[in-house]
């Protein structure tokens, strides 16, 4: 059925698009052309829609933010705290490059950024919508249906993956309606190559996440390394850099307001196409417990790391990327106090059914009622889930569990296995299991794991899956468990990974004895998800179609919601007004910087800055109306989460920017675009060079790239 309705999805991506929104696909921008020729775009749209040519072709992802070539030689620019596990990675209490930043002035310095640490560059596009869903019967159980679709994509992707210098997937878009098969050149060898001190790179902390006006220069530069002959290899010091092609040239220029910007990257997920339940579940009874969560767990690691610096060192960059998913979801929930999206939904809603009473061969009649039905289902087992969640949350625990199920799934063919387990998938789990090396200590992981399962015991009975709780060990148990586990161990926790299921099951190991007898639970919470996950996949795309030719009898934007995928979108330099009386931006300046430091975490710029500022040392990076240096600036493109590091570049496709955040009015874009308030936040290119020449010496970076400085 979905195939039959394609060619509603095919005419509706040339409706034009309204304001800003949007996160394209970039096969779509040449539907889009008068539109980005109105704000001023001269790059032929036809040109950002090749992903072999400039600019494109320099747009890379670090497999969890965004990032751009800036030289001939592999040289990446991304934001600091996108790089921010590399350099917690290479930062010891004695050499504490998170506080102090880090400088390579050749390339014998560069800094081995992890084995987590890939980049990404997408080669390939595909629409493989036909070979996942053509012939699939509609009497199939949920799980029958998700099975079949897993198994075609892991055809599709082995098909693609003969040359293992590539990484390839087949991610859905328009919730199910269509795949597209992606290929992507995996570097593995990645390093870091600087960063300015955190003072810097994270002036203004967890106060000013989401916040504006910002003063924070988000920035550091990452190195791609192959192998010498040219192709992707493992770290090894015999390694070159990699010899790209295409790069951006970095404009010194400058912006003002109003003028046009385009931003590429990997943005995340959106939710723009759920129904009004599902918001209201969300802002209901998710959302609070998932904040209530992870304050706790907070507040948890900060007691137990408080009187370590080691241990802060190494807990530093969770404690980061869990104090930013806590802000946001608190961010969405004080957005949908602010406007209720859900009210906005049900008219949507409201008015999709009126226009299908009119036009019955769409979908089915019943399909909004159909998919609700199965949204309940879904809800209370990511109830389950979320309790599951909690009750587990320890890495050792994780990792005894990973472990196993990799020992039973390689009891299976490669392709019979489950996504994540292939042999392809061996590489990640490694790394996985190392990077514990640097981000975990056992009393720390001991307090967690125990805090957490105290919170579980006072969770709602709807909130623990079936016989999960008498397998949970008695509290006076976990201290045991830490002293008589090898897990701790990496050598011992990787020798793990070549062991069979039966040296599982007979173990002593603590953690392991716990991972097996919870097997069974967490398989059965996985085939529920399963049925579910194919029910959906089987109606969805039905409701999706149905809405997409809905909103081109509108005349509205028809774009896929967000999933990790390289996009494109499009805006301009502009301020906003959050409440009456109150305008923002679009421009912050490094006077700013004075005005917020205090001496003390988070707002203690570093001396040097601070003399470079008072002396107005400003050079060429001195804005003729502004009359000193911008640091941060707003435009209306449209992104999100994933979108961190994501290059903006002006109309001629120069770098004039990185994207780094979202003001806190504009979070619940993630669910519905509002152009009045929504602006995406990025550092101007400006500071970032005059930080690197001014505040860091960093000549040799200065002179690797290829600059566009003002005309005198």
């Amino acid at each position: 059925m979905p195939i039959a309705l394609m060619g509603a999805f095919a005419a509706a991506i040339a409706t034009s698009a309204s304001a800003n929104e949007g996160q394209w696909q970039p096969h779509q921008l040449p539907q889009l052309k008068a539109e980005l020729k109105k704000i001023g775009i001269t790059i032929p749209a036809e040109k950002l829609a090749d992903l072999s040519k400039h600019p494109m072709s320099a747009i890379v992802s670090t497999g969890g933010c965004s990032a751009s070539f800036v030289s001939p030689d592999g040289l990446i620019v991304t934001n600091h705290h996108c790089g921010y596990a590399a350099i917690q990675r290479n930062s010891t209490p004695e050499h504490n490059y998170i506080a102090n930043g880090y400088l390579a002035k050749d390339r014998a310095s560069e800094l081995p950024g992890g084995p987590t640490l890939n980049v990404y560059v997408t080669d390939k596009v595909e629409n493989v919508t036909d070979r996942v869903l053509k012939g699939l019967s509609p009497s199939m159980t949920g799980k029958a249906y998700h099975a079949a679709v897993e198994s075609r994509i892991k055809q599709l992707v082995a098909e693609c993956e003969t040359d293992k210098a590539y990484r390839c997937s087949v991610p859905a878009f328009h919730r199910g309606l269509e795949y597209y098969r992606i290929r992507q050149m995996m570097i593995r060898d990645v390093r870091l190559v600087y960063a300015p001190a955190n003072s810097v790179g994270d002036f203004g902390g967890d106060i000013d996440n989401y916040e504006f006006p910002r003063h924070v220069g988000d920035f550091s530069f990452l190195r791609a390394y192959v192998g010498k002959d040219g192709r992707p290899a493992d770290y090894s010091p015999d390694n070159v850099p990699l010899k790209t092609k295409d790069f951006l040239v970095v404009s010194a220029e400058g912006l003002k307001k109003g003028d046009p910007i385009l931003l590429a990257g990997y943005p995340g997920r959106t939710s723009r196409y759920k129904l009004a339940s599902e918001i209201r579940y969300a802002r209901d009874v998710n959302y609070p417990a998932r904040v209530a969560e992870l304050r706790a767990d907070l507040d948890t690691i900060g007691a137990s790391t408080k009187d370590s610096k080691a241990n802060e060192v190494r807990y530093a960059s969770v404690v980061k990327s869990l104090n930013n998913v806590m802000k946001k979801t608190q961010g969405l929930l004080d957005g949908f106090a602010r406007k209720d999206i859900a009210a906005i939904k049900d008219e949507q809603e409201a008015d999709f059914r009126a226009w299908m009473d009119k036009n019955p061969s769409a979908a089915p009649k019943t399909i909004v009622a159909d998919m609700n039905a199965l949204i309940k289902q879904d809800m209370v087992l990511q109830d389950e889930e979320l309790g599951y969640a909690v009750a587990t949350n320890s890495d050792l625990l994780k990792s005894a569990r990973l472990l196993y199920r990799l020992a039973l799934e390689r009891k299976k063919p490669n392709a019979e296995r489950e996504s994540g387990y292939q042999d392809r998938d061996l590489s990640f789990i490694k790394a996985r299991l190392t990077r514990l090396e640097q981000s975990f200590e056992p009393s720390v992981d001991q307090a967690r794991w125990t805090a957490s399962m105290q919170r579980y015991a006072k969770m709602a009975p709807s909130m623990h899956p079936q016989g999960v709780d008498v397998l949970l060990p008695a509290a006076e148990a976990i201290p045991v468990m830490f002293q008589q586990t090898e897990l701790a161990d990496t050598a011992k926790r990787l020798a793990w990974m070549d062991k069979d299921a039966a040296a599982f099951e007979t173990s002593n190991d603590p953690f392991i004895k716990l991972a097996v007898r919870m097997m069974p639970t967490s398989m059965a919470l996985e085939e529920r998800r399963n049925e579910i996950d194919g029910n959906l996949e089987r109606a969805v795309p039905q409701y999706m179609a149905a809405v997409i030719a809905w909103k081109k009898a509108q005349g509205k934007p028809v774009y896929p919601d967000a999933n990790s995928t390289l996009r494109v979108t499009y805006g301009t330099v502009d301020s906003y007004s959050p409440k009456d009386g109150i305008t923002k931006g679009p421009f912050t300046t490094v006077e700013g910087i004075l005005e917020k430091h205090t001496g003390k975490e988070p707002f203690d710029a570093p001396q040097n800055l601070r003399d470079a500022i008072k002396a107005k040392r400003y050079g060429v990076f001195k804005d003729p109306v502004l009359g000193t240096v911008p640091v941060d600036f707003l435009s209306s493109a449209d992104t999100t989460g994933g979108n961190s590091g994501s290059a903006v570049m002006n109309k001629r496709g120069e770098l004039v920017g990185l994207n780094f955040d979202s003001t806190y009015e504009s979070i619940t874009k993630d669910w519905y675009f509002d152009p009045v308030i929504t602006r995406a936040i990025h550092v101007d290119i400006r500071y970032m060079l005059w930080v690197m020449k001014e505040i860091d010496h960093a000549d040799n970076l200065l002179k690797e790239m290829t600059i566009k400085y003002p005309r005198k």
